[in-house]
């Protein structure tokens, strides 16, 4: 996160569970993580995130009880009604960006990413299971 020339990076490596996941949780860390409501430009290299939160796919299919236009159940639930609660106090918005595009930032939260996974210690995706 960098803010007025701050910077202040967090990570965490996590077992048992899928990139999606760990690409929500990222920009809820990284959203929880203010002290006050504020306005946020969110860069981030995943489509799933920025589609699903730009084109109002994950406000849909929480209005339809977390079901997709086609009836399937959406995944990760648990982590897009967190997400969803906090994108209604701050205001965000969600930029895409390619991945392992010498974009500096980017490359610094993979780097990051993987030196978690790396490190040990790992946590626990408590709902990954339920979320498959």
């Amino acid at each position: 996160m960098l803010y007025n020339g701050a910077r202040k990076e967090l990570s965490a490596g996590y077992s048992k569970t899928t990139n999606n996941r760990m690409e929500v949780l990222a920009v809820i860390k990284g959203l929880e993580a203010l002290k006050e409501k504020c306005a946020v430009n969110l860069y981030s290299d995943s489509k799933y995130v920025v589609d699903a939160i730009n084109k109002g796919w994950a406000r849909k299919w929480k209005a339809n009880g977390w079901r997709k236009a086609d009836k399937s159940r959406a995944l990760n639930v648990d982590l897009w009604d967190r997400l969803i609660k906090l994108l209604d106090f701050h205001e965000v918005k969600f930029i895409w960006v390619k991945g392992h595009a010498d974009n500096k930032e980017n490359e610094r939260c993979d780097f990051l990413a993987r030196q978690a996974i790396s490190g040990g210690n790992l946590l626990s995706d408590d709902n990954y299971e339920l979320n498959r």
